[in-house]
């Protein structure tokens, strides 16, 4: 099992930056990497960016590259999102996800609620 706990989320308002951290804890070596969601209410659950543990690859949402960045820190065992320029449509509750080796989504964390005002 991995347990994973959000946190940094909050209310801002356009043009504001934040930092949500998510710390992993548990059997973290079956996972492959990191990835980041988030959900607003009646959307699908979309895509934010993801990082390797091993040499620390990422991948970002097209959308969202030059805003948003992924960054690791293996010695605590914590992955960050930096948010900059937010704008009110990145409202929304933020997960991250531990990523095993078969590339599955096995493990996720309560969640983190942004809210952008305008």
């Amino acid at each position: 099992q991995v347990q994973l706990v959000e946190s940094g989320g909050g209310l801002v308002q356009a043009g504001d930056s934040l930092r949500l951290s998510c710390a992993a804890s548990g059997r973290t070596f079956s996972s492959n990497a990191m990835v980041w969601f988030r959900q607003t209410p009646g959307k699908e659950r979309e895509f934010v960016a993801a990082i390797r543990w091993s040499d620390g690859w990422t991948n970002y949402a097209r959308s969202l590259k030059g805003r948003f960045t992924i960054s690791k820190d293996n010695a605590k065992n914590t992955v960050y999102l930096q948010m900059n320029s937010l704008k009110p449509e990145d409202t929304a509750v933020y997960y991250c996800a531990a990523e095993t080796f078969t590339g599955t989504y096995a493990y996720w964390g309560q969640g983190t609620q942004v809210t952008v005002s305008s």
